[in-house]
Parts: C-alpha cells; sequence; structure tokens
C-alpha cells in the first residue's frame, strides 16, 4: 500500500545560502518551527549528514501539549535537497532551488492516517510560511 504524498511549498526572498542555514541550524528552528505562536520549540538538535539524527521538541506554550518532531537523515545534498525518513516512518523530501535573489522550498512527505489530508497539508504550510517571515526578517 503506497502512502498518499503532501506537497507545500514557498518561495523565500533570501539566498539558498541563507535559508539553508536558517532550515539547519538548531537556533533557528527554535525561532520558526512551529504552525502558531501559541506554539514553541524549547530544544532542537540536527547532526545534519547522510544517517544523522535530528530531534525537535514542539510545545504549547501553556504547556498543555507537546510532541517530538525527529528522523534520520537519507540524504543531504547542501544548499540542494534533504530527505528523511521520521520516527513513524513516513518519508520526507525537501528542495531548495535558487530563483535568482530567492529560494524556492518544496516540501513533499507521507500522510499519516490521525488527521486529515488538509489539515496536515495546512500545518506543514503554517510551518513553511513561519519559516519565510523569520528567514525574511533576520
Amino acid at each position: 500500500m503506497s502512502n498518499t504524498k503532501i506537497t507545500v511549498e514557498t518561495e523565500v526572498s533570501a539566498p539558498v545560502s541563507k535559508v539553508w542555514e536558517n532550515w539547519t541550524g538548531p537556533e533557528h528552528i527554535k525561532q520558526w518551527c512551529s504552525a502558531s505562536d501559541d506554539w514553541h520549540v524549547p530544544s532542537a538538535t540536527n547532526d545534519l549528514k547522510t544517517g544523522g539524527e535530528f530531534h525537535t521538541r514542539m510545545e504549547a506554550k501553556d504547556g498543555s501539549f507537546g510532541f517530538d518532531f525527529g528522523g534520520i537523515y537519507d540524504e543531504v545534498k547542501s544548499n540542494e535537497r534533504i530527505a528523511y525518513t521520521m520516527g513513524d516512518g513516513r518519508q520526507v523530501e525537501v528542495t531548495f532551488e535558487k530563483l535568482g535573489d530567492q529560494t524556492k522550498i518544496v516540501e513533499v512527505f507521507d500522510a499519516e492516517q490521525q488527521n486529515s489530508i488538509d489539515m496536515q497539508r495546512g500545518g506543514w504550510q503554517s510551518i513553511l510560511d513561519n519559516f519565510k517571515r523569520y528567514t525574511e526578517a533576520n
């Protein structure tokens, strides 16, 4: 049985080197990796290499809920592509495409079974939009 793939994307007004640094640096991840202002990331680690692991703790600011997001990198091509497998076995591919002085980011990920496709797409897109705002402001 094949998983449903969901795609989200954005264009960031920043060079790919800055986009890559903000996407992969734990100090940056803690600033942008949330879908709404009432959530935050108290901790993030990232061993950015094929076979390396990453871990991001996401929590509601009021302490009512939290979860761990993480996985193992299947492929890392600096400033171009990241592929990883999440802890539950789902796969994700993120590509970074230089478009002049902008960078296009496309994320394709396997859907999970608990939430609707629209809810998952909306959540991942919100995080991507937050990344865009953070990167363009800093």
